[in-house]
């Protein structure tokens, strides 16, 4: 692989963009000094993927952009190219198949870097691993540097090590291990969560088991109480069935009752039926004489209309017959004019034509002349056309020298200006301040105590934080804990208070609430509370009554319209109190276990149980029954009441049962919910507080990496300072050289540009005194065809002329003919409307003579007679009509009479029907229960089972549910979630360790094999360095030593031995000697592993002749392996190139490429070398 071309446009100086064509071997860039020559080295550092700006001798990466100079103004963005030759596919990968490989490099004023390989947009590091294990890169030992002898000698042994990878192609088993480490870092880290997170998952799964076996019974009891209810909705249903059964039987007896009645009113009605429609019949009779009788009137009408119709019809015809006499004579006048039209225009049709011929005669004269004359105007024409084309040459010629001479006199004008910037930049040029050096070196030493104080506050504070991102994390698992628990206790309360809200789900009895404004009253339940295990007492007390609405007065019960759809109590508490002085002695009164939050509530409660004496149990009851006073109970905490001599067992058997024990929980949950609550706040700011701290250190870490990052940039830049200003005292000096140099070759150029102007002048003068000449004959030329203008103009308006008067006869002519052609249609259209006159007035006097009156007057006659008989038939249907209508009358009261009978039979069938809607509405009720439900399961259970006994299961199931106390309904799905995710973790921690094993052992074949190579590097690389080091120094010998005993992490140094000295450290070696055992390494690298190319920057400076011919033959031998690129100020080492390329900057700041003839220059050196042996 074989570099071949070098692009590059708006970097450092070359703003322009160039191209390097490097088809030789041996390459040499020459040219003085500050020209831009080492920003070619750098322009290959800076594609191949240099990211220190340091390396490109810039303070920031954007100094590679060209930043204006002079005239020039700054570019928006630099790019570098380097085309490569890959015919023989060198580069493996998926470049190997390209014959010539780009790549480039792109740098925005923004900061954005793009990289490119055959204009497709990679990454770095795909750049850096085409040249893996090659010696080519941007800071390996193919590209030597200005100083980079230096360095390489001066380096210690690890960065020498480096060199030495590099050459034994390692660098891509580093890259690998280094990711290899970082995997397994990875994995380690991964390990180590997954390990935690299963401690933390055994600790939960054993929690989990308990709350899933409680969740568990919780189910199966729920399910046998769910299974239970099912049963009790059903017996109900079934019981509200066989009640709306019977109800349907009454309603069907009623019904039949009903329908004897009705069958006589249908009777009654059959008559009326009849009386109707004989009605209706003498009704239609009546309707029909009458409408005979309009018959006659309309026939009456009809022919009065006709009398007055003939009379009317026979003066419009009179009428008629003189208009059209009138319009006759018009049209026979009308005709006469037309005729003596039609004679005119016949006349002047013929003057038309004799027009017509006249006119096309001068037209064809005039259109003869025309060419002649237009002939001699283009003659005319063409020759002025001549004379100005010649002038305009002349005038170009004129402008091209002006052009030249402004040229000129710019050109002047910048080399006048560049001499006197040149002198005043002599004049300027600074000198180094020492005073400004020593400051630097005493804030250098500041600034790194500052950088050591900061760097121990940097390390503790980095020790803080692991702590408090422990205690964070702490307190965030605690914060989740108690919103767990939280969840918990809002999810029970919820599940409570929708129970609670179903004791009201009755739609009817809701809808009637609201109407009369009682849906917001409170319930009694609401109001009281009574002594744990005493709830079951109250239910049974009070049963429907627990569920009362308070009113503020019972009176305005009476003022309801309709009763209540379904069971509803109401209590107030403004009657009189009722006085319980009467409490028996050593009896307990279940009201002293009763308390009252509403005052309203208490004298009710008080009243309700009056007389009821609260017992532990049945046994105790019965033993005390006897001394029950008159009307009172005992009830027993399982809600069983027990008289002086009955005994009535409670069972749970409507939606009331347990909701004072409800209540009594949802309010526990309520305070245990605030509690919670509260917590969780408290952990929360607890959490806040943690996190607070942890950030706060977190805080105190970002600036104060700013702060030492920014102390080593401060102490970077100082440095830098101190070495710009080292370099400025030099850069004056070759200035001077430069400067007087190019204040002689501007000298010389001013006086090429003074001699052109003198010829430009001289040449101006001529064109000037051809202009004038050429002027005259334009203008005459110009005069002649004016004249010959003006006597076409005058020939063509003449044949325009002639030309529109023969359009003129010619439109005139056939205006004639198509006037006459109208005439004639009109001639026509007259005739025929003569004619249509003509048969009109005919047919208007026969329709006139064949109009008579009399016929009509004899129909009139005839038709007033026949009304008058048709008045006297339709008065004997109008008294017919009369009779059947009080008929009708008289059936209509028998009907009304049956129907009031019918009444009574109605209202019993609906106070029936009422009463079975109620069985059924509560048959529906149940079965809306039962909604959803599958009864076929239940109906084998039913049998035998009763609404009581189910109730008393129902109370059992209950308690044995609340037995449990909290239960968490969700432990089997997060106990079989926990599971799954063990299962999941042990597996990826068994990947992890598999994998952890994995990389160790790779990690291991890696060191092998680089350890390996590199030993086989480490001999052959100190074999070729004992085989050049004679070569170069004409003796002596050289060798690597390695500093430790394990050549992976040892250090590597160069012994050397020039001929008749001692051997020793390269350090200890003169600048020269030192110079010489570099390039002696350095080839040994490329003899083992050759790179593509290798770019030197005047590394022959220390050396003498003697060594630079030494250095010169030793390149010329290994340029068959390696291209080399080198910079040189050395004509022994310019001789051996086989292209030079040289590099000016004659305009300041900007660099350009100019070609070097090699044998053009060997020619003037030979004649140089000759006059010299002259003289001498």
């Amino acid at each position: 692989m074989r570099l071949a071309h070098i692009k590059l446009a708006g970097f450092k100086s070359f703003v322009d963009p160039t191209h390097i064509a490097l088809p030789g071997q041996l390459v040499g860039i020459v040219g003085p000094n500050g020209c831009g020559k080492s920003n070619v080295i750098d322009a290959l550092r800076w594609v191949l993927g240099e990211s220190r700006a340091s390396a490109l001798r810039g303070e920031s990466m954007q100094d590679v952009i060209f930043n204006g100079a002079g005239t020039r103004k700054p570019v928006a963005r630099a790019s570098v190219e380097l085309v490569f030759d890959n015919s023989l596919g060198k580069v493996g990968g998926q470049w190997a198949t390209y014959a010539e490989i780009s790549i480039k490099r792109v740098l925005q004023r923004d900061g954005d870097s793009s990289y490119y390989i055959n204009n497709q947009t990679v990454r770095r590091k795909d750049i850096t691993d085409i040249f893996l294990g090659t010696g080519v890169g941007a800071r390996a030992y193919a590209i030597i540097e200005q100083g980079m002898i230096s360095r390489i000698i001066e380096a210690k042994p690890e960065e020498l090590r480096v060199f030495l990878e590099e050459a034994a192609g390692v660098s891509k088993y580093r890259d690998r291990r280094r990711e290899t480490e970082l995997r397994l870092g990875d994995t380690r880290d991964n390990l180590l969560r997954v390990s935690d997170i299963l401690q933390e998952l055994d600790k939960q799964l054993v929690h989990l088991g308990g709350q899933a076996e409680v969740a568990k019974t919780y189910r199966e009891l729920e399910a046998r109480r769910e299974t239970t209810q099912k049963l009790l909705w059903l017996v109900n249903k079934q019981e509200a069935e066989a009640r709306r059964a019977r109800l349907a039987q009454q309603v069907e007896k009623t019904r039949n009752d009903l329908e004897a009645e009705i069958a006589k009113l249908r009777e009654v009605e059959a008559k009326l039926e009849t009386a109707r429609s004989e009605h209706f019949g003498l009704s239609d009779a009546l309707h029909a004489k009458q409408g005979e009788l309009y018959e006659s009137n309309a026939e009456v009408l009809r022919l009065e209309q006709q009398i007055a119709f003939i009379v009317e019809q026979r003066n419009r015809l009179s009428q008629q017959i003189q208009n059209g006499e009138r319009q006759i004579a018009q049209q026979q006048t009308q005709l006469q004019g037309l005729r003596t039209l039609r004679t005119h225009w016949q006349q002047q049709q013929e003057d038309a034509a004799v027009r017509v011929a006249t006119c096309e005669n001068r037209s064809e004269v005039e259109a003869q002349s025309l060419p002649q004359v237009e002939e001699a105007a283009r003659v005319a024409q063409e020759r002025l056309n001549s004379m100005q084309r010649e002038q305009m040459l002349i005038q170009q010629q004129l402008q091209i020298f002006e052009t030249q001479r402004g040229h000129v006199q710019g050109n002047m004008q910048q080399l006048d200006g560049r001499r006197s910037r040149l002198m005043l930049e002599r004049d300027n040029l600074p000198q180094v301040d020492t005073d400004l050096l020593e400051q630097n070196q005493q804030q250098l030493a500041e600034m790194q105590a500052e950088y050591e104080m900061q760097q121990q506050q940097l390390a503790e504070l980095q020790e803080r934080l692991p702590l408090a991102d422990a205690e964070r994390r702490r307190q965030r698992d605690a914060v989740q804990e108690l919103g767990r628990l939280l969840a918990q206790t809002e999810a029970r309360l919820n599940a409570l208070q929708q129970l609670q809200a179903q004791l009201d789900n009755d739609k009817n009895l809701k809808a009637w609430l609201a109407r009369h404004e009682l849906d917001h009253a409170p319930r009694l339940w609401q109001s009281i509370s009574i002594e744990p295990g005493w709830e079951d007492a109250l239910e049974a007390v009070l049963r429907e009554r627990i569920n009362a609405l308070a009113l503020p007065h019972l009176e305005d019960a009476a003022g309801w319209n309709e009763a209540p759809p379904a069971k509803l109590a109401v209590y107030a508490a403004d009657g009189s109190r009722r006085n319980d002085a009467g409490a028996h002695a050593g009896l307990t009164p279940l009201a002293n276990y009763v308390r009252c939050q509403d005052a309203q509530a208490a004298p009710v409660v008080q009243d309700w149980l009056a007389g009821v004496y609260a017992v532990s149990n049945l046994h105790e009851a019965l033993n005390q029954r006897s001394s029950l006073p008159a009307g009172a109970w005992l009830v027993t905490a399982q809600g069983h009441l027990v008289g002086a001599h009955s005994v009535l067992f409670h069972a749970p058997d409507s939606q009331l049962h347990g909701v004072l024990a409800r209540q009594r929980e949802i309010e526990q949950l309520q305070q245990e919910a605030q509690q919670r609550s509260a917590a969780l706040e408290q952990g929360k700011q607890q959490s806040a507080a943690a996190e607070e701290a942890y950030h706060t250190v977190e805080g105190r870490i970002a600036p104060l990496r700013s702060s030492v990052s920014e102390l080593q940039q401060r102490q970077h830049g100082i440095q830098m300072q101190n070495l710009k200003l080292t370099q400025a005292n030099e850069r004056t000096q070759e200035r001077n050289v430069q400067i007087a140099q190019e204040l002689e070759e501007l000298a010389d150029r001013i006086a090429n540009e003074q001699r052109q102007m003198e010829e430009i002048a001289e040449q101006m003068a001529i064109q000037r005194e051809k202009l004038s000449s050429q002027q005259m004959e334009s203008d005459q030329a110009r005069q002649q065809a004016g004249t010959q203008d003006n006597l076409l103009r005058e020939q063509r308006d003449r044949a325009q002329k002639a030309q529109h008067e023969l359009q003129e006869a010619r439109f005139f002519a056939k205006t004639c003919a198509e006037k006459l052609a109208d005439l004639e249609q009109n001639l026509k259209q007259h005739g025929e409307t003569l004619t249509q006159l003509e048969e009109a007035l005919a047919h208007s006097r026969n329709e006139q003579a064949n109009l008579s009156e009399g016929d009509a007057d004899q129909q009139l006659q005839a038709a007033l007679q026949q009304r008058q008989v048709k008045e006297q038939v339709l008065a004997e249907a109008r008294n017919n009509l009369e009779n059947a209508t009080m008929n009708l009358n008289r059936m209509e009261q028998e009907r009304m009479l049956c129907e009031q009978k019918l009444n009574p039979l109605r209202e019993k069938v609906s106070e029936i029907t009422l009463k079975e809607q109620e069985a059924r509405i509560q048959f529906e009720q149940w079965a809306e229960q039962l909604q959803g439900v599958d009864e076929e399961p239940l109906l084998p259970l039913i049998e035998g089972a009763k609404a009581g006994g189910l109730q008393n299961e129902l109370t059992r199931l209950g308690n044995e549910i609340t037995a449990l106390g909290a239960v968490n309904l969700a432990a089997l799905e997060e106990l079989q979630s926990a599971q799954e995710r063990k299962t999941y973790l042990d597996a990826q921690a068994k990947d992890l360790n598999e994998a952890i094993e994995t990389l160790e052992d790779a990690i291991r074949r890696i060191d092998k094999e680089s350890r390996d190579l590199l030993m086989a590097t480490y001999d052959e690389v100190n074999r070729h360095l004992s085989e050049l080091f004679p070569i170069l120094f004409g003796g002596g010998d050289a060798k690597l030593v390695l500093t430790g005993d394990e050549i992976l992490d040892s250090g590597v140094q160069v012994m050397a031995h020039p001929p008749g000295k001692k051997n020793a450290s390269i350090h200890l070696l003169s600048g020269g000697e030192k110079a010489l055992t570099a390039i002696s390494l350095v080839f040994s690298l490329f003899q083992l592993n050759p790179a593509p190319f290798c770019v030197l920057d005047e590394v022959d400076a220390p050396l003498d002749d003697t060594n630079t011919e030494r250095l010169c033959k030793l390149i010329q031998k290994m340029s068959d392996k390696t291209q080399f690129v080198y910079i040189s100020h050395n004509k022994i080492t310019m001789e051996m190139a086989q292209q030079l390329v040289g590099v000016t900057m004659q305009e300041r700041g900007v660099s350009k490429v100019v070609s070097v003839d090699i044998e053009e220059a060997m020619k003037l050196r030979e004649d140089a070398g000759g006059k010299a042996a002259v003289a001498a």
